[in-house]
């Protein structure tokens, strides 16, 4: 099976000219914690709701002023669409990170899979396996 039927296809990104206040108000609406910044379709940078936190509040730097490519996480590493769930776990165990930019052979972002995405899949599955459970015993 292929990452992309365990990654996100609605991936919510902004454009490395925009500033982290535009990039706030996205995470806002969008209800998201992480932004994937996109150039020409392919992922440059990943900005987090921490990044922004540590690297314009903290540093108290103006929001309107920042752009989001000035704070972002840049060089994303991005796991390749083909790849197969445990494959993409095994990046995640070897990197440490939670979020991660699929792309296509030539590098244009088409998902997003997050640690957090796997573990909320988990949890349904075992919530099933226990129903059943919960089904045979006496």
């Amino acid at each position: 099976m292929s990452l992309l039927n365990f990654a996100r296809t609605d991936i919510v990104t902004i454009t490395p000219e925009a500033s982290v206040l535009e990039a706030a108000n996205l995470m806002t609406a969008k209800n998201v914690g992480c932004l994937v910044v996109v150039e020409n379709g392919k992922p440059m940078g990943i900005l987090t709701d921490r990044d922004i936190v540590i690297r314009v509040v903290k540093r108290e730097c103006d929001p309107v002023q920042t752009a989001t490519c000035d704070v972002m996480t840049k060089d994303p590493i991005t796991l390749g669409e083909e790849l197969g769930l445990f494959e993409a776990l095994e990046i995640v165990k070897e990197h440490g990170v939670r979020r991660f930019p699929v792309v296509d052979p030539d590098g244009v972002l088409t998902g997003f899979f997050s640690i957090d995405d796997v573990l909320y899949l988990l949890g349904i599955e075992l919530s099933a396996v226990a129903r059943i459970i919960d089904q045979e015993s006496p």
